[in-house]
């Protein structure tokens, strides 16, 4: 199958990029419209003009998620074809570390390591173990299972660690590190996180495709998430295998060869990666100066601005993470991921950046602005009620008969099914897709598949205020100048008690009750419309509590659980005889395992 010119491939995503823009812009002004005519049945003022401007901005964004996505239903990922001849270059496989539990960690490098090894390929594919851990103790475990990894794995020259004294620019600086440092031995680099997997002959799949454009400094794949149990996590976990590879396929249709690095299960030219990733200190205290948090949006842009290809393959297999299990650790790495957005608003007028790379880090802002919008809608909407005039039904003083202004109220509700529509329609379609294309199967099947979509929907409805509530906070800290820092992951089992769920979520629910309240004693028109939001806010600390808890529905199955990549059992047997041991291995068991610790 022959590729694609250069020049069909940049029409194709010009068109795609063109179509997304113009389905959304038309849904936004739609909805615009549809408002400003339901505002002015009793008379325009200055409210309704701020309503209408709030549903243009909110409904833009929506549309454009939901173009997206059914851009992706338009085709299928095409399976990109190189050479399967030896491979020459030289790659090693970054694992960063922070405050980790090594058992869990070093097992996955096992596990890949064994994966790639049991190919067969004569490729050079050393691991790196990069830790920034501040924690003394950990570091020590450290150590300790490191030396057990290489005994294991009979790895002394092929499997290193390191531990920085001092964690300058966080992950960045880690990845920077050994970059300048030892990043001239390797032809390329793939980068993981801690709770990163991938098969080894998905690792050699990306340096064959490295090695087959010279041109592209870095490819991503579309990581699965994995190994989730409780109601928040397989809610996260489905909705990232069942929807995300359609949303990513537009995506990647979109960005062509400005694509994206989501910072993990990526792999980098490290020259390229060198030449042109060093990042900047920002000027000023955090949150919007020091370290960039967010640094793979930029690494990413600083790449396509060298003229190198940065590219979303979504054809690949093999590449997994794992994710929270609850809203509250959700949260946290939430609020980082905001603070280090809100920083790129300082990057926008950067030199030399490509136009589309401006855009990713006005969609970066955009996708925690906008739930302000809707906070900001709904107040001017109970706003309305409170302050706006009566309706003068005798404008004219020499008309005896009452004037009775036009009842819009079909506009509105035809208004708020078509954004309801806007999210609901595109995971519907999908599913529908899933079942004709036979896709369905590796989710159950049909009818189980349809089930699980069901109640995803519904579990992210309840959540959805919540995490509307956490995200609007995130944003206000880091407008009002709070610094979030880089707090550690938490891995593992994720259960809350109630109590626990009271004391992160309770103001949530007092937001939501006094709101509730008061829009009943101002405008109590508007209560029942404010249900599917006020209600699961009152029930924050319940809702977080039982979606922490294991789910036991048999439903939200993934591909990864019926058909179980070989990696994945690879890490459980490895990580099965290890914590079967002793806790710990002693140093003097491990004498003379030891490899070099630096790379």
């Amino acid at each position: 199958m022959a590729a694609a010119g250069p020049d069909i491939r940049r029409a194709r995503t010009a068109g795609s990029r063109a179509l997304v823009f113009a389905v959304s812009l038309l849904a936004a002004l739609t909805g615009f419209m549809m408002f400003l005519q339901f505002g002015a049945a009793d008379g325009l003022d200055g409210i309704d003009l701020l309503r209408s401007m709030l549903i243009l901005l909110s409904t833009f964004w929506l549309a454009w998620g939901a173009a997206q996505g059914l851009l992706g239903l338009t085709t299928r990922a095409q399976p990109v074809f190189v050479p399967s001849g030896p491979i020459t270059a030289r790659t090693v496989v970054l694992v960063p570390v922070y405050n980790e539990d090594p058992v869990t960690t070093f097992a996955r490098v096992a596990a890949m390591d064994a994966s790639v090894v049991a190919t067969g390929s004569d490729a050079v594919v050393h691991f790196a173990i990069l830790s920034d851990t501040r924690n003394d103790r950990i570091a020590e475990q450290e150590r300790l299972w490191f030396l057990r990894l290489i005994r294991d794995r009979r790895a002394a020259g092929r499997i290193f660690y390191r531990r920085r004294t001092a964690n300058t620019g966080k992950k960045a600086g880690n990845i920077e590190d050994f970059i300048t440092r030892s990043g001239a031995a390797y032809d390329h680099a793939l980068i993981l996180d801690a709770d990163s997997l991938m098969e080894g002959e998905t690792i050699l799949e990306m340096v064959r495709r490295m090695e087959a454009d010279p041109r592209l400094g870095l490819l991503q794949s579309l990581p699965r998430v994995i190994n989730a149990r409780s109601r928040f996590g397989r809610t996260m976990q489905f909705s990232a295998s069942f929807y995300s590879p359609v949303f990513a396929r537009g995506l990647a249709m979109m960005q062509g060869r400005t694509g994206p690095f989501w910072g993990h299960n990526a792999i980098v030219r490290t020259r390229a990666f060198a030449a042109s990733c060093g990042l900047p200190e920002l000027s000023g205290p955090p949150p919007f100066g020091g370290h960039i948090l967010s640094h793979d949006y930029v690494e990413a842009a600083l790449l396509a601005r060298a003229g190198w290809t940065v590219r979303l393959d979504d054809d690949l297999e093999g590449s997994f993470e794992e994710g929270p299990e609850n809203i509250i650790d959700h949260a946290k790495r939430d609020r980082r991921w905001c603070q280090g957005n809100l920083q790129h608003g300082r990057l926008l007028l950067a030199p030399g950046l490509k136009g589309w790379s401006r855009w990713v880090f006005l969609q970066g802002i955009l996708s925690y602005v906008v739930p302000l919008f809707w906070l900001a809608f709904i107040l001017a909407s109970v706003a309305a009620q409170v302050f706006s005039a009566p309706p003068d039904y005798f404008p004219d003083a020499n008309w005896p008969f009452p004037v009775f202004p036009l009842d819009e109220k079909a506009k509105a509700i035809g208004l708020g099914v078509g954004i309801f529509g806007l999210l609901v329609l595109p995971k519907l379609l999908m599913v529908l897709d899933a079942i004709a294309t036979g896709r369905a199967r590796g989710f159950g099947g049909a009818l189980r598949s349809f089930a699980s979509a069901t109640v995803e929907l519904l579990t992210s409805s309840i959540m959805a205020p919540i995490l509307l509530m956490f995200q609007t906070r995130s944003v206000l800290q880091v407008l009002f100048g709070l610094d979030g820092g880089w707090p550690a992951n938490n891995r593992g089992d994720g259960r809350l008690t109630l109590m626990q769920g009271m004391e992160a979520g309770g103001w949530i629910a007092v937001i939501g009750a006094a709101g509730l309240w008061g829009v009943y004693l101002v405008a109590p028109d508007l209560v029942l419309w404010l249900m599917p939001v006020a209600l699961p806010m009152c029930l924050a600390p319940v809702v977080i509590a039982w979606s922490s808890r294991e789910s036991r529905s048999g439903l939200m199955v993934v591909p990864s659980e019926l058909a179980p990549s070989p990696v994945i059992g690879r890490h459980e047997d490895i990580l099965r005889v290890w914590t079967g041991a002793a806790a710990m291995p002693a140093p003097a068991a491990l004498a003379g395992a030891a490899a070099p610790v630096h790379a």
